[in-house]
């Protein structure tokens, strides 16, 4: 595939992911199903760019997708669609959740240097092992899930930058700013659901 066609992919997914987060933000269900096409460009861009952890996250992205669409639709207490409260995250949750991306992150690590060509295995395995955490926290609507993303999208900006994936690098500028922004509105959100 030719340059043009390349950057053409990487906008239409960047595009996808700024409706994605303006919709994560919102607290829309469509979010999901939007996530399951932004992931399917991702994969691609991500593949031709040697982010191999990158990519196996994207296939991750869409079984969550699923999980999280029908966790959101039916996942309250209160059997309506989209009954889901946020909530924090239970402290008893916060080990396991450690715990996790610390393994994730170490096993991810030792396959890209063990048996790939990726030229930046440690930053690709720590975005991505925080990534899967903080989706899986976001599918729980966990609050704390977005102070993760502000890490996740930082360190991801770098790299990106660091690649020349320049529209992807755009995105992710905007995702950081909107991790921030997203996480004082589910929390206004969620301080108007108790008074």
């Amino acid at each position: 595939m030719n340059w043009l066609q390349n950057n053409y992919i990487e906008l239409i997914g960047a595009i996808t992911g700024l409706i994605y987060l303006y919709l994560e933000i919102k607290q829309k269900v469509w979010l999901w199903p939007l996530g399951i096409v932004t992931s399917a460009f991702y994969i691609y861009i991500f593949y031709a760019s040697k982010f191999y952890a990158d990519m196996g996250l994207q296939f991750y992205y869409l079984f969550i997708s699923i999980y999280g669409w029908y966790h959101w639709l039916f996942g309250g207490k209160v059997k309506r669609k989209n009954s889901l409260p946020v909530n924090n995250t239970p402290k008893s949750n916060y080990l396991p959740l450690l715990a996790a991306s610390v393994v994730l992150f170490l096993i991810i690590r030792y396959i890209l240097v063990n048996y790939t060509d990726s030229p930046v295995p440690t930053g690709d395995a720590f975005t991505t092992a925080l990534s899967i955490t903080a989706t899986w926290m976001l599918a729980r609507k966990y609050i704390e899930h977005w102070w993760l993303w502000v890490i996740v999208n930082s360190v991801s900006l770098a790299l990106y930058l660091y690649k020349g994936l320049y529209p992807t690098s755009v995105l992710f500028v905007f995702y950081t700013t909107m991790s921030v922004v997203g996480y004082y509105q589910w929390q206004k959100e969620k301080f108007k659901a108790i008074t």
